[in-house]
């Protein structure tokens, strides 16, 4: 293969090149993140002011300050263990980060699930299941996290690309524009009344879940979530194979 082949110019080499320079660790001066034994219940209780998001005078010129003021503009009126979760979590995708990182996002995790779901939007719900990809404490935990990670990464390009298809994210696509082709590397095209890969790729991964007690309630949340879901792939699959289930009935 040579670069005019290849779908990034320069291959591996630029892939690996282009993900690690996102993965600079934050610089970090007096300030530190909470230690692994802070009081999460006085975090729960606490709320992230207005002035969270502002530049105090005695603020150190770090990269770490000036991120950790940008998070907080998402979280003003929020809990401060909500707040602080993002924090790890934006710390845990760099090489490296504070030692009580991953121990503390993984605690608050598994004492504080109920009230983090329950403060946290999906968007940071999903960066939280994720982060267990690296970082979590069990295989299950590591495992699961990976799954989803890969999952709702390739949701995520795919209905973006399918945005510009001139259909809203609801409406299934119809029977009579098919474009009977060869799928990437040679893959059996998907059949649509009797395949079950839609199913094979979630039933797994709330199995393996519901082994670990730490990430069981937030993939249970996510994975109801996906499924209940009106405007995604899966959705939209089984509105296909009901109708063509209907048209099959019908001869």
């Amino acid at each position: 293969m040579t670069d005019d082949t290849l779908t990034y110019p320069g291959g591996f080499a630029y892939m690996l090149a282009r993900y690690e320079g996102r993965r600079d660790p934050f610089e970090f001066g007096p300030e530190d993140l909470p230690p692994l034994d802070v009081d999460l219940a006085a975090l729960k209780a606490e709320i992230v002011p207005e002035s969270a998001t502002q530049k105090q005078p005695d603020d150190p010129k770090t990269s770490w300050a000036r991120k950790r003021r940008q998070i907080a503009e998402e979280f003003v009126g929020q809990s401060a263990l909500a707040f602080l979760n993002a924090q790890l979590i934006s710390n845990l995708r760099k090489r490296a980060q504070p030692p009580q990182t991953a121990a503390l996002f993984r605690r608050i995790w598994a004492e504080e699930h109920a009230h983090l779901i329950g403060a946290l939007n999906l968007r940071w719900q999903v960066s939280a299941v994720q982060t267990f990809a690296d970082h979590g404490d069990t295989p299950a935990q590591r495992e699961v996290g990976q799954a989803l990670k890969m999952l709702f990464g390739m949701m995520k390009l795919y209905e973006f690309e399918r945005s510009f298809s001139g259909l809203t994210p609801e409406k299934e696509h119809g029977f009579g524009k098919r474009v009977k082709t060869r799928l990437p590397l040679d893959m059996e095209p998907f059949s649509l009344v009797h395949g079950g890969l839609d199913i094979n790729l979630i039933a797994p991964i709330w199995e393996l879940a519901k082994t670990d007690p730490v990430i069981a309630p937030l993939a249970e949340h996510l994975l109801g979530e996906l499924i209940a879901e009106p405007g995604g792939v899966f959705r939209r699959l089984s509105q296909m194979r009901a109708k063509r289930e209907r048209q099959q009935a019908r001869k």
